[in-house]
């Protein structure tokens, strides 16, 4: 937001320098986060100074110049070539002296130097009211009061005016700083504190005339939960012109372009104390003033042109016939004050914040008034800035107050009460403030105190404090005002040692990042919410039933998610755009479907893997990921966590072109596989995508279930043995896996597939698997009569179950 130290300074006067004013408003939580220089005109006529022309002569070189000589105040007169039609010998005139930099009509700088022109030397310019940004005339240069003395700088005979600009960084909260009343009464308070010595002063509106009644429109309120203070009159006669140019420096200064002295009126207050207004052309409104809504599609052309098609819940400001503005956001294009407008109903209003918000949204419109609004403006201030608004109006249009005050306006909400215990406040601020200071704080923030006891203190927040209503709140304002740099540090450190718990959500989700970070993966967080045009991608999620918002803000974020692979699929697509094709990324996030109890959430892990498993290097070839290497990394999370007793079979969703099921107790743990190459292509993502989609609810339960158990190593060696199977095509890994401990559940430690192999040399329908068994005792070493044994029974059963011989 942007402030004008002039400004502030009709409000305020004190006596410290700009930069410590910048500090304490810092201080205060009104950041400030850079300053800009405002000047009305640009260079502010630096080096422009009087002069009076002594001689004027025809050039002999040419027939539209002059050769001038010019008295700028200095021991010897300066030669000036002039094209002016009008220049004379006694004028006086504004000269840019030599090295003086001027401005063209865009700002952009040029030097005046020594020059000659047409063979005549010129050490100077004698300047036309354009050439020097006092106005828009080139048909001649300036001529000057008589009685000027020359060599006086003109920046001391013309209005210009330069300003500091504040560029304050203001938190959503702070709307009662969102004016420069507000800025300033945060200032004195400020000042207040450190014992600088401060005048206030606030406009008044004792010049406030009802003239007559002559051109009364009544207002009707339909709708007086979105529109709780309505207030509008009446200015007839009035002479829409450009504001005067201290009206129009106060705009410029803070980014607002001036339009017509009506318009700039309603903005000014806007900005002053922080109450949008709004003017209609009264002779443009046909009959009464509606506050109302209007049914969904109806049609209405706001002022810059577009077409909007209204909502069933936007507040309108209607005439009998047609919608004028949609209220609190943006006028409407016929209703507006233009050059030939000459009766103005001026419009002041409260309007519910949520409303305004979901409307401003709704249109994608972000205006001043909007701005406020949403977050709540001063309910008790309307009459007075209407008020303000119309003295300011008749001092600069002229016109006459023709309507008594049209007042619709409901009870305001009783003020906030509350008690603060001293106690309370040093055991939040950890340091102990003085009674007296603490009262004075707050008398210093309109904060009106009711009582005083031993134990703490009543009081009454203004509602314009739509921020302050918690003890916390009180607080705060205590805290920011007596400075948080004026708390001095503890000379003790406490540190709370919390109870430890393995299985806790967090620590759960810690362990598991832990190690996929370990293992090179990246987290990713997006979010939840998605276009609805992803779910169609994929049949089975499409069926789920959505979450739809009522208010979104675009159709790309109208729904929330049903699954985190198209989130991951997004974070691949803009990695990819940028030349990272190598990922390896995960997410904890939320996925959402509507039931018939309500709507549901499920907390879900996903990882994603694309590209090469590790960066291309001179002495190795650059090997892609694949299916085994996600495989992998979704069983080791799950045993990680002590989830060992799974079961594995083929995934029935759609959104793999192959993949796996991993399951528990015959509840399904997670998917994962190949994304289907019709997705990713929605996406321009040609290379393949690997997917694991855990439902993290259900792992939570069943995480670290079993006790942890710890064995010592065992002293004795282990052995192995190999087998080379020829098996039917369809038999798994899993399934001999299973029969082989089942055969020995004492000496078999481990069983590994160490080769696959499939095609030339072996029967149809027929597959290898080498496969390696690993057998111990923790009380002796093996023989080889024990462990043949055992392989000669696992090679019955492979024969007998699974058809299998050895090669």
């Amino acid at each position: 937001m942007k402030v004008s130290h002039n400004w502030i300074k009709e409000y305020l006067t004190i006596d410290i320098e700009l930069e410590k004013q910048l500090e304490l408003l810092t201080d205060l939580g009104l950041e400030v986060e850079g300053t800009t220089t405002f000047e009305s005109v640009k260079g502010s006529l630096a080096g422009v100074v009087v002069g009076e022309v002594l001689t004027c002569t025809p050039h002999p070189n040419a027939d539209r110049l002059r050769v001038t000589t010019v008295n700028i105040g200095q021991e010897e007169a300066v030669q000036i070539v002039c094209g002016a039609p009008n220049v004379a010998a006694g004028q006086k005139v504004a000269v840019a002296t030599v090295g003086t930099k001027l401005y063209d009509g865009e700002r952009n700088a040029f030097e005046i130097k020594k020059s000659k022109i047409r063979g005549e030397a010129s050490h100077g310019m004698i300047c036309a009211e354009d050439e020097l940004g006092l106005g828009e005339s080139h048909d001649g240069i300036m001529v000057l009061e008589a009685d000027l003395v020359p060599g006086t700088a003109c920046s001391e005979i013309f209005d210009i005016e330069t300003d500091t600009v504040i560029e304050i960084g203001l938190t959503p909260n702070r709307a009662d700083a969102m004016s420069h009343m507000g800025v300033a009464r945060d200032l004195k308070a400020g000042c207040n504190q450190i014992g600088v010595s401060s005048e206030w002063k606030t406009p008044n509106t004792d010049n406030f005339r009802i003239n007559d009644t002559s051109n009364i429109i009544d207002v009707v309120v339909h709708d007086k939960q979105k529109a709780s203070q309505y207030y509008g009159l009446t200015i007839s006669e009035v002479d829409v012109k450009p504001s005067p140019k201290w009206l129009q420096n106060r705009l410029n200064a803070i980014g607002i372009t001036p339009k017509n002295n009506i318009v700039d009126a309603t903005n000014y207050v806007l900005h002053d104390l922080g109450q949008p207004l709004h003017a209609f052309d009264a002779d443009k409104i046909k009959g009464k003033i509606h506050v109302k809504t209007l049914p969904t599609g109806t049609k209405f052309t706001t002022l810059d042109g577009i077409e909007r098609e209204l909502h069933e819940d936007d507040l309108m400001i209607c005439d009998d016939e047609t919608p004028l503005c949609l209220a609190g956001v943006f006028g409407g294009e016929d209703s507006g004050v233009s050059e030939n407008t000459t009766n103005i109903f001026l419009e002041s209003a409260y309007f519910d914040p949520v409303s305004i918000r979901k409307s401003a949204k709704r249109h994608g419109l972000n205006t001043d008034a909007s701005f406020r609004f949403e977050r709540g403006i001063d309910p008790e201030i309307g009459i007075y800035a209407l008020k303000r608004a119309a003295v300011l109006i008749q001092n600069i249009a002229g016109g006459l107050i023709t309507s008594d005050i049209q007042e619709h306006a409901q009870p305001l909400e009783e003020r906030v009460n509350l008690f603060i215990n001293y106690d309370k406040i040093t055991k939040v601020i950890g340091a102990e403030i003085q009674k007296d200071t603490l009262i004075n704080i707050l008398n210093s923030l309109e904060i009106e105190i009711n009582s005083v006891n031993p134990d703490g203190f009543a009081m009454t927040i203004p509602r314009y404090r739509v921020d302050v209503t918690r003890e916390a709140d009180v607080i705060e304002e205590i805290l920011r005002v007596y400075g948080y740099n004026n708390i001095e540090l503890g000379t003790s450190l406490n540190t709370v040692f919390p109870s430890f718990d393995l299985k806790t959500p967090n620590k759960i989700e810690q362990i598991t990042a832990q190690m996929l970070v370990g293992q090179g993966y990246s987290e990713v967080m997006n979010n939840s919410l998605t276009n609805p045009a992803y779910a169609e991608l994929s049949a089975q999620l499409n069926e789920i039933p959505k979450v739809n918002l009522l208010n979104p803000l675009g159709l790309d974020l109208s729904q929330l998610r049903t699954s985190l692979l198209f989130s991951l699929l997004e974070v691949v697509q803009f990695n990819s755009n940028r030349q990272q094709k190598d990922l390896k990324i995960y997410e904890f996030g939320k996925t959402y479907a509507t039931t018939d109890s309500g709507h549901q959430e499920s907390k879900r892990l996903g990882i994603c893997i694309t590209g090469n498993k590790n960066p291309e290097l001179w002495n190795s070839p650059a090997t892609k990921s694949n299916f085994f290497d996600l495989k992998a990394i979704t069983i080791n999370v799950l045993n990680r966590l002590g989830i060992t007793n799974i079961k594995e079979e083929p995934t029935d969703l759609d959104i793999f072109s192959e993949g796996l099921s991993l399951s528990s107790n015959n509840k399904t743990l997670v998917n994962f596989g190949v994304v289907d190459s019709k997705i990713t292509k929605n996406f321009s993502i040609d290379s393949e995508i690997l997917f694991a989609d855990f439902d993290w609810d259900l792992i939570y339960k069943y995480a670290f279930k079993k006790e942890i158990l710890v064995e010592e190593i065992s002293k004795f060696p282990t052995s192995r043995r190999d087998f080379a199977l020829l098996i039917d095509s369809d038999v798994k890994f899993a399934d001999l896996e299973e029969a082989s401990y089942k055969t020995d559940r004492k000496l078999l430690k481990k069983v590994y597939l160490f080769d696959v192999y499939e095609g030339k040399n072996l029967p149809k329908g027929k597959k290898s698997y080498g496969m390696s068994f690993y057998f111990s005792d923790a009380n002796k070493t093996l023989t080889d009569k024990n462990i043949d044994r055992i392989m000669q029974k696992l090679q019955k059963e492979f024969e007998n179950n699974f058809g299998a011989s050895l090669r």
